[in-house]
């Protein structure tokens, strides 16, 4: 993985599968080896969003920061930005929403996950965490790959909340390629990237930058396979 790759300025390592989410070409066998083992368990495993690259994910941060898209708390309520420094407002994206350049879907091996023939007839996916609790529509999917996916080398980076991102239960991560990645992506290369970009609150970014590296970035569960 080059620069370029780690930060989601290419898409150079992607392989794009026909419905269309990307992920990273060397992950394609291990992704279609849990797929089929779970279509045997009853599940439709199904890629919510895969590859995001960078321009995207700048996009999704200066709307949220702007107040264009919604920034929703733990509650699933909309905060309002309004009135929050830019500090604030950093800290209140970044609990759902990973910075440009930092975003784990950047690197091909993060993939937010569902079971489509879970869901009721109409009944949308919306990615917040009930679905996936008990009584939920994909309670029964997160029980399947809490006990599977390491078979096939997956793990939940967000399996608990560490006072960094929240908690994801859909977000899974492909360890043979994602710790590398992670090993590679460095306080050094992250500030490099967002020197040069229009990023809203980009010089409160960069005087917080090392305190959110630790606290958002590289705070995630530790594996010890793969």
């Amino acid at each position: 993985m080059n620069e370029k790759q780690l930060t989601g300025q290419t898409d150079s390592h992607i392989h794009f599968l026909e419905q269309g989410p990307g992920i990273h070409r060397e992950m394609l066998p291990a992704w279609r080896a849990m797929q089929q083992a779970a279509k045997e368990a009853g599940f439709n495993l199904t890629i919510a969003s895969g590859f995001r690259s960078f321009s995207r994910q700048l996009s999704i941060w200066n709307r949220k920061f702007s107040g264009e898209l919604a920034v929703k708390d733990d509650d699933n309520n909309i905060v309002s930005l309004q009135n929050l420094s830019d500090e604030a407002r950093i800290y209140a994206i970044m609990r759902f929403s990973a910075l440009p350049g930092a975003s784990r879907h950047h690197w091909g091996t993060d993939i937010d996950i569902y079971a489509d023939n879970l869901l009721a007839q109409g009944q949308k996916l919306q990615l917040d965490p009930w679905e996936y609790q008990q009584h939920g529509p994909f309670a029964e999917l997160t029980l399947w790959l809490e006990q599977n996916s390491r078979d096939y080398g997956f793990y939940f980076p967000y399996d608990k909340d560490r006072g960094g991102v929240a908690t994801e239960p859909w977000h899974l991560s492909y360890a043979p390629l994602a710790n590398k990645c992670q090993q590679m992506f460095t306080l050094e290369l992250l500030t490099k990237t967002l020197a040069g970009q229009e990023i809203s609150g980009q010089q409160t970014i960069l005087d917080l930058l090392p305190q959110l590296y630790q606290q958002y970035i590289i705070n995630v569960t530790e594996v010890n396979f793969g």
